[in-house]
């Protein structure tokens, strides 16, 4: 099948543009660690996550304000085809599986080198990145895992050999069988990962980001002990609370550009692996029509919290007018072709893990262990980096409060339904949202402001599964039900 082929030939272009197309060439450990810069998808997510998600609102300008198909297809949960489009699912689909064909390309140098101790840290970097491309891939383009259906559920075709020809024989296969692939690249590829190989190491996997990555995986897959062991090779001893943004400090006294520029900065330690992406997200998602809306904003009120208390990030709503309401936390970065051009190409620096993120999961897992107690601490731990004058005992997180917060619901739920709560609140203009609406199917309603039609998504419609791009279904993948 040539989409794949074509996809992951090219993956590896800025490596071949200073180097003959002779894979011989890959023949030293420092050659195949510089191809890795390419293991990871330089494509962003966050705009179609973010739209799809009940983090995005109708602002409804119809004239004034930006109206993008970008925005406005994944809102309307409608299907994408445009693969040359940046900040679309197509266009995601093909950066996953370049990176995929980087990081096979090092495997295959690694395998031709003797599997020698000079190649070991970089096997487990691709082993791990390739994991994780394959697991974006499977997250958004088939259904979420559930133990019951993964079988048969159809998957995305997990590729482990380079593409050297543009033909080839590919299937999806069912997302037990990509979920079992992951879990082998990550089981096999974490030991081996050495931190002191990297000159700047939140551009790679560290140990510590291919531990975050799966506390995520596992969350998925519902194996519980496995995320809690992850997130504490994470958070080793009692690290937790220093490894969060200090919002409620540090963040609370910073402007709008000096917020923007360290948000995404590879200084801030709760960043443990970012990655550049064309993209122009840093301007758009603030002008966006179907983005943070005065309506959404409104889950930031403290009486809409378990804790009635108001987060740091609150304070930090920027934009003056409904059309332009924004958290600071991206900007782009421009690229010029010489140094006298008049123009460049967008790029952001991409969160792609969190330190904030492997303690909700951890939290989240504890509650399904029964150990609420650890959850509740960890809880406690984020809320002391986000409420000013945070006071350990009159605003300490508690099961009661979950459950007040939550009537109806009995403790699990009541604490489940808690953590999402500030999760959802962190991750505004992050994507990360989505990720728990499919995971544990919540129901969706994106309602136009003018009033007339409510676009609804159940929990089962079919819509929450991302269309393939056209050319993989025209030369053979099957496509998803709608």
């Amino acid at each position: 099948m040539s989409v794949l082929a074509t996809v992951a030939l090219s993956g590896c272009k800025k490596f071949l543009e200073h180097q003959p197309d002779d894979r011989s060439e890959l023949n030293t450990p420092v050659k195949v660690a510089e191809l890795l810069a390419n293991a990871y998808p330089h494509g962003n997510y966050i705009p179609f996550a973010e739209a799809m998600s009940d983090n995005a609102g109708d602002k409804g300008n119809r004239s004034g304000n930006a109206i993008d198909i970008t925005n406005e297809s994944p809102w309307k949960y409608e299907d994408q085809v445009d693969a040359q489009l940046a900040d679309t699912p197509p266009y995601y689909w093909n950066a996953c599986y370049k990176a995929i064909s980087a990081a096979n390309y090092a495997l295959e140098a690694i395998e031709k080198g003797g599997n020698t101790e000079a190649y070991m840290a970089s096997k487990g970097e691709a082993l791990v990145a390739r994991a994780y491309s394959h697991f974006m891939l499977v997250t958004f383009f088939s259904k979420a895992y559930d133990p019951a259906t993964a079988a048969s559920d159809p998957g995305i075709p997990y590729v482990t050999t380079p593409q050297k020809t543009v033909e080839g024989s590919y299937r999806r296969g069912t997302v037990a069988e990509v979920y079992a692939q992951i879990e082998k690249d990550l089981e096999e590829g974490i030991p081996l990962i050495r931190n002191n190989t990297y000159r700047v190491p939140k551009y790679h996997f560290t140990t510590q980001a291919a531990h975050a990555f799966a506390t995520r995986f596992y969350l998925f897959k519902k194996d519980y002990l496995k995320v809690v062991d992850h997130a504490n090779a994470v958070f080793p001893g009692t690290t937790v609370a220093a490894s969060l943004r200090p919002w409620n400090t540090t963040y609370n006294a910073l402007g709008y550009y000096e917020l923007q520029a360290l948000y995404t900065n590879s200084s801030e330690p709760a960043n443990l692996l970012i990655q550049e992406s064309a993209t122009s997200w840093g301007t758009s998602y603030a002008e966006y029509n179907y983005s943070l809306s005065s309506e959404v904003q409104k889950i930031f009120n403290p009486a809409n919290n378990p804790i009635k208390r108001a987060l740091a990030i609150s304070s930090k709503v920027f934009g003056g007018t409904e059309f332009f309401l924004n958290i600071p936390k991206f900007r782009n970065h421009i690229v010029k072709e010489t140094i006298n051009a008049s123009f460049g190409e967008f790029y952001n620096m991409i969160p792609l893990l969190t330190a904030e993120e492997v303690l909700f999961n951890r939290a989240e897992a504890n509650v399904m262990l029964g150990d609420n107690a650890a959850a509740v601490n960890d809880m406690d731990a984020y809320l002391s980096k986000r409420i000013v004058n945070y006071s350990a005992t009159a605003m300490k997180f508690t099961e009661a409060k979950a459950m007040a917060f939550f009537p109806g619901m009995d403790v699990k739920d009541a604490l489940v339904g808690s953590i999402l709560n500030f999760k959802r609140q962190e991750y505004m203009h992050e994507g990360i949202r989505w990720f728990d609406i499919i995971r544990l199917k919540i129901p969706i309603t994106h309602p136009y402001i003018s009033g007339g039609e409510v676009i609804t998504l159940g929990a089962n419609d079919p819509r929450r599964v991302i269309q393939l791009p056209q050319e993989a279904i025209a030369l053979g993948l099957e496509k998803n039900a709608r």
